[in-house]
C-alpha cells in the first residue's frame, strides 16, 4: 500500500502558475503509477495527468500544453506544474496511485481517462484561480 498527502494547493490570478506537491509513502514508490485528478462543484472527477516510474506521461485534454506532471523518486514527491491557469481550473485536486510496472503506459493512460482505475488517494487540496 501507499499513502498520499497533498502538501498544499493555493490561490492565484488567471494566467499565473502553481506547483502543488504530493508526498508518497509506504510501499516501493517505483512500483506505482501516480497521477492527479480534480473535481469542481457540480462536475465529475476528472483525470488531469499521470506518469509511471520511468517517466511515461499522459494528460487530460483540457490541460495539455499547460500542465506538467513529474516525480522525484529519491524524495518520493509527486508534482504538478500548472502554468497559464484559467478560472475553469479551479477545484479540489487529488493525487492518487495504482500498482503498475515501469514503462506501463497502458496504466498511465487508463488513469487519466478513468478516475476509477486509481486505488490509493490523497485527501485533496483546493486550487482557486481568480479571473
Amino acid at each position: 500500500q501507499v499513502q498520499l498527502v497533498e502538501l498544499g494547493g493555493g490561490s492565484v490570478q488567471a494566467g499565473g502558475p502553481l506547483r502543488p506537491p504530493c508526498a508518497v509513502s509506504g510501499d516501493t514508490y517505483r512500483s506505482y503509477c501516480v497521477g492527479w485528478y480534480r473535481e469542481a462543484p457540480g462536475t465529475e472527477r476528472e483525470g488531469v495527468a499521470a506518469l509511471d516510474s520511468d517517466g511515461s506521461t499522459d494528460y487530460g485534454t483540457s490541460v495539455k500544453g499547460r500542465f506538467t506532471v513529474s516525480r522525484d523518486n529519491a524524495k518520493n514527491i509527486l508534482y504538478l506544474q500548472m502554468n497559464s491557469l484559467k478560472p475553469e481550473d479551479t477545484g479540489m485536486y487529488f493525487c492518487a496511485a495504482d500498482k503498475c510496472n515501469p514503462s506501463d503506459y497502458d496504466v498511465v493512460h487508463a488513469m487519466v481517462v478513468n478516475p476509477n482505475v486509481a486505488t490509493y488517494w490523497g485527501q485533496g487540496t483546493q486550487v482557486t484561480v481568480a479571473s
